[in-house]
């Protein structure tokens, strides 16, 4: 065996280390919130559970503002950013007793749903959409 195949033979080795590496950091994240906590349910299973309870308060307009903020996500990931905002979006309309999903509520639960480091995202899409921030900045803090 020469040793430029050797060479070649070890370094293939570590990238599939780090390729596995990878993959299983992702794989360790989806296990632990499908994890049942104290009240029985797991972070994914209320996500659901809102999102059931709430399709029928959510209109066209609001799905497609929704759609369009989600927009910047990459598309391999923007089912699940979706469903989590939405399963916060579902939280804030049942904790405020609302009949429908607002542009408000909306707004409200994206912020609270993503990490801070999105909302600069958030914020140049609403603007894009002439819609006012100011309501929502000690959220954004």
């Amino acid at each position: 065996m020469s040793g430029g195949f050797a060479l070649f033979i070890v370094i293939w080795v570590f990238i599939l280390v780090i390729f596995m590496g990878i993959g299983g950091f992702f794989m360790f994240r989806k296990f632990l919130k499908r994890l049942p906590k104290e009240d029985g349910k797991s972070i994914l299973d209320w996500e659901e559970y809102y999102v059931e309870r709430t399709r029928h308060m959510w209109g066209k307009k609001e799905l497609s503002l929704l759609e369009d903020l989600v927009s910047p996500v990459p598309e391999l990931f923007r089912d699940i950013a979706k469903q989590k905002i939405a399963g916060k979006i579902g939280e804030l309309a049942i904790e405020k007793k609302r009949k429908k999903i607002t542009e408000d509520i909306l707004i409200e639960g994206y912020i609270l749903a993503t990490p801070k480091r999105d909302h600069k995202f958030l914020k140049k899409k609403l603007n894009e959409k002439k819609i006012d921030i100011t309501p929502y900045a000690s959220l954004f803090e």
